[in-house]
């Protein structure tokens, strides 16, 4: 039998989700669910990453790869404040946020390799395909003396 949506077993938990998912960080009102949304697209020779980083410049955004994981962080603060005439605040707002996503690009590829650059808020990557080498087996002899 079919019944109306608020009788769903979770109806608490979606008025709550519901009420919730329409926060704003306060970044620039950006969603925090949109925050670096990212396509990763397979070219011939690569993997082309486009990320979205709305109200960050390249200066905040940062790539490093290391055990064959390239991370992207963005991280941004900035304060603002009004003062009336005898120099007391009226208003006065911080924020500082950051974000991070890794991605296993393969123990193969250097930081040479991938090349990176930051247009309008998108940071798009190219990661060159890399075959894993096999591993060669590497024969070990014992030294017979006679």
């Amino acid at each position: 039998m079919l019944r109306p949506g608020i009788f769903n077993d979770n109806f608490t938990d979606s008025l709550f989700d519901d009420f919730f998912s329409n926060m704003f960080v306060p970044a620039r009102g950006m969603r925090a669910a949109s925050a670096m949304n990212t396509d990763i697209r397979e070219l011939k020779d690569s993997y082309q990453i486009d990320m979205e980083l709305p109200g960050f410049t390249k200066e905040d955004v940062k790539a490093e790869l290391k055990n064959g994981y390239m991370t992207i962080q963005a991280s941004h603060s900035e304060s603002s404040g009004e003062k009336d005439a005898k120099g007391r605040y009226v208003r006065k707002e911080r924020y500082s946020g950051s974000y991070s996503r890794s991605f296993y690009v393969g123990e193969n590829v250097t930081e040479k390799d991938i090349q990176a650059k930051f247009t309008d808020g998108i940071l798009t990557v190219t990661v060159p395909k890399r075959e894993a080498l096999p591993e060669t087996e590497q024969k070990k002899y014992i030294a017979i003396e006679g």
